[in-house]
């Protein structure tokens, strides 16, 4: 079976689908006019097939009953669903998508229901939970003009046959405790996410190639076998299942607990506002995760910003030194003309203060010198000389004040004399 499968070419499934879109085009006007062919002995074969929990609560539709119109409080279930992959509770993945696409279950078609649920199980079987962005990326939800919806991929060759031919008559009501949508809707298509590339999408999945990831997705259908399911967590084992204890004669009563009563709301409009209120939390996790990955682009850019500023700051460095030496070099000018400044003063002052003071005592000290000369020579006593001060090793230290005082006392002796001689 997979030799035959595996020599055909991608192009050659298209054909296959387009004539599912056909069929279910025109059996689709016609799902608001049929009667549900499920009866209480269909649940008996359901909860054995399928492993339902006890507590799910199921509903026979009524002759006035049709698929598009659950009553209140419950949702549609087609029985190619469960053959597709569904199991009860749904899974958090399936709930999350049915959610931000504001559909029922009812209106998945076989192809949408196997591909999503393959891909839950092939996310799950790797490790990883799938999140609408990698599903978009992988393939696009549609609906057709009667609302119901299907899957399509531009690049992957995802191969899906619905064997039942009945599926439209086969359809029943399950209790509504997920919060899921009851009504018919219009679909909000997935965005495209501009960041998941083929290569995010191996390396989250942890295969080696894009032609691992085609063979994976090519036989997607094995993944919704029960063997899978079980594996992965979405169904359990038949000796858990309350259908191991009852007979295909029995029939299985319809039994609503009063403990489900109690968490569910107690009119149509606290199940719808509880819906809104989910499908709002879905949209604001994905726009926190979108924001997210908008902050990681704008800090690499920041990161590249600082980076080219760094180099620019590096390049303009050196300028930065030669003004710097420039100031301080003009700066060490003005202190040096400061400083010749105040030199000058000192030497205008000060020294030439001390140059007349010095002119005047060496003369003084000359005077002397001369006078112990003639004594020297002549031998005369000089009034008023003392004998220091005519001896030749008179103190060269002698202030200038003391000499200039003695030369005031010769110079008044030589005037007393002349007075006398010209008595």
């Amino acid at each position: 079976m997979g030799d035959p499968a595996s020599s055909k070419i991608p192009s050659e499934d298209h054909p296959v689908q387009r004539s599912e879109v056909p069929k279910r085009v025109q059996k689709a006007p016609k799902a608001d006019d049929v009667i549900s062919t499920v009866t209480e002995d269909s649940f008996i074969l359901f909860r054995k097939k399928f492993h339902f929990p006890n507590d799910l609560v199921m509903k026979v539709p009524a002759r006035t009953d049709r698929a598009c119109f659950p009553p209140p409080g419950c949702v549609t279930v087609y029985e190619f669903s469960l053959r597709a992959g569904l199991r009860f509770p749904p899974s958090t993945e399936l709930i999350d998508i049915l959610t931000l696409c504001r559909v029922c279950l009812s209106q998945f078609s076989y192809r949408a229901m196997s591909i999503v649920m393959g891909l839950i199980v092939l996310f799950r079987d790797r490790g990883v939970v799938l999140s609408s962005e990698c599903l978009s990326r992988m393939g696009r939800l549609f609906s057709d003009a009667q609302g119901r919806v299907s899957f399509r991929s531009k690049w992957l060759d995802i191969r899906t046959r619905d064997p039942s031919k009945g599926w439209i008559s086969n359809f029943f009501y399950v209790q509504n405790d997920w919060g899921l949508q009851e009504k018919w809707g219009k679909l909000k298509e997935l965005p495209v996410p501009l960041h998941i590339g083929a290569e995010d999408l191996l390396r989250i999945l942890k295969l080696p190639d894009l032609d691992a990831l085609h063979y994976e997705v090519r036989y997607l259908s094995r993944y919704v076998d029960k063997e899978y399911l079980f594996k992965v967590g979405l169904s359990t084992q038949a000796g858990r299942s309350h259908a191991q204890m009852l007979k295909k004669s029995a029939r299985v009563p319809e039994v609503v607990p009063q403990k489900n009563h109690s968490k569910r709301p107690g009119s149509e409009e606290g199940l719808q506002a509880l819906r809104k209120k989910r499908a709002e939390l879905v949209e604001a996790q994905v726009t926190i995760k979108q924001q997210e990955k908008a902050q990681q682009v704008l800090e690499a850019e920041n990161e590249r910003l600082r980076s080219v500023l760094s180099e620019k700051e590096a390049q303009q460095l050196p300028s930065a030194v030669i003004e710097e030496f420039k100031k301080s070099y003009a700066f060490k000018i003005i202190i040096e003309d400061h400083i010749q400044e105040a030199r000058s003063h000192i030497y205008d002052v000060e020294v030439k203060a001390l140059e007349a003071e010095c002119a005047e005592d060496g003369f003084i000290r000359g005077f002397m010198k001369g006078v112990r000369t003639v004594h020297r020579k002549t031998g005369a006593e000089i009034e008023g000389l003392t004998p220091s001060q005519a001896s030749s090793d008179a103190s060269s230290d002698s202030g200038g004040e003391e000499l200039e005082s003695e030369l005031q006392r010769a110079f008044a002796l030589e005037e007393d004399e002349d007075d006398v001689q010209i008595l």
